[in-house]
């Protein structure tokens, strides 16, 4: 089977202001590296579905569902909080993202593809329960999770979160959830200022200080998650894919390389084999130096179609 390469247009038409870092340009970059790419026959693509709003109310309290629909501007821009806005096609952009992932996990569970990369912004794993925050507005990996639970029966859920920033509003949507394990490495202290000490059985929260390097990112990963995930024993591998911790990053201070994320991808895959018979959807997140956000993100889809 092939890698489900998910994506649409409507993505591009998103925009905070014409010189912000998470810019329509992220998505082109992704997709310009594939154009050539020894793998894209492996890939099969996908335009995203708009997702609904009984899909997000799984993940999100109706209330601010209906207010950022409400919100949602016809010209010009609102902000949201300090970090977010919304333009007139912003509602329509973080539909088709949350609308990807549950497309992929729709492919993924019906055995039509082997794992899944959406390509979508804007990001989402800072979006809380109630609130946008740090670029989200709506959290896509929370809404497939829950999409996941309650359409197919899934039990268990890890979402590992790789992002430089800590995924924060996933943790608090799934907090209270014994279902759902998040596994987040994360620049420490750095923004959201948070997960450094609320870690718990099931929030694997492994701060990194700055300037961490390849032999501390791999160390936490390896003896953080790895004990974590096997007593968990996870149905479904999700990805909040974040890769933004490069360290040529324009917003952030870790100090990973492109083979990092190559190693994170492939040490997934083989977490992924041993518990959760290979179902993997991974969804952007963040990632603001264009070559080397192209770069990772190139590496990462590489593994995920040479997988078995």
């Amino acid at each position: 089977m092939k890698t489900a390469f998910i994506s649409h247009p409507d993505t591009m038409l998103h925009v905070m202001d014409g010189q912000h870092p998470e810019s329509p340009a992220r998505i082109s970059s992704i997709k310009n590296a594939l154009l050539h790419a020894t793998f894209k026959n492996k890939l099969q693509f996908f335009d995203a579905p708009l997702a609904t709003k009984q899909q997000l109310i799984k993940a999100h309290l109706p209330a601010y569902v209906d207010e950022i629909f409400t919100k949602s501007p016809k010209v010009g821009m609102i902000k949201l909080d300090a970090d977010t806005a919304m333009g007139p096609h912003s509602l329509e952009a973080t539909l088709r993202a949350s609308g990807a992932a549950i497309l992929a996990a729709d492919l993924v569970m019906q055995h039509k593809v082997k794992h899944a990369f959406c390509c979508i912004r804007p990001p989402g794993h800072h979006a809380g329960p109630g609130n946008s925050a740090g670029f989200c507005i709506f959290n896509h990996v929370a809404v497939v999770a829950m999409h996941l639970l309650t359409q197919y029966a899934i039990k268990r859920i890890a979402i590992i979160d790789f992002d430089v920033h800590h995924g924060d509003g996933t943790e608090a949507i799934f907090k209270n959830n014994p279902s759902v394990m998040l596994c987040s490495t994360f620049q420490h202290p750095f923004y959201p200022h948070k997960g450094a000490d609320s870690r718990t059985d099931r929030m694997i929260n492994v701060p990194l200080a700055a300037k961490s390097d390849s032999q501390s990112f791999r160390k936490a990963v390896t003896n953080e998650f790895t004990p974590a995930l096997d007593r968990f024993k996870p149905e479904v591998l999700l990805i909040s894919a974040g890769f933004d911790a490069h360290s040529q990053d324009l917003l952030a201070n870790l100090a990973l390389e492109v083979d990092d994320f190559a190693w994170m991808t492939q040490y997934i895959v083989d977490q992924s084999s041993k518990h959760s018979e290979g179902r993997i959807i991974s969804c952007l997140e963040g990632g603001y130096h264009l070559q080397y956000l192209a770069e990772c993100a190139h590496a990462h889809i590489k593994i995920l179609t040479e997988s078995e």
